[in-house]
């Protein structure tokens, strides 16, 4: 198991975080997704074997937000 961060951007609401959250968690091989609004980070559980930091960027995008690798 993985885990990363990713910073999400244009997240305006609780209906925002509850879709990114949706996004991600939907994805084959996330175990858990944990988006902050205040902070604008998601912290995701994944299997790196199933899923690459790459799919779990375009979930995001797909959603209507946009992700980068925090830090």
């Amino acid at each position: 198991m993985a885990n990363i961060k990713l910073r999400v951007s244009g997240m305006t609401c609780a209906h925002c975080q509850a879709k990114v959250e949706r996004a991600l968690r939907s994805t084959q091989g996330v175990y858990s997704a944990v988006v902050d609004l205040g902070s604008g980070e998601a912290d995701v559980d994944f299997e790196d074997d199933s899923v690459t930091t790459g799919q779990l960027v375009a979930a995001v995008q797909r959603a209507g937000y946009t992700a980068k690798l925090a830090g």
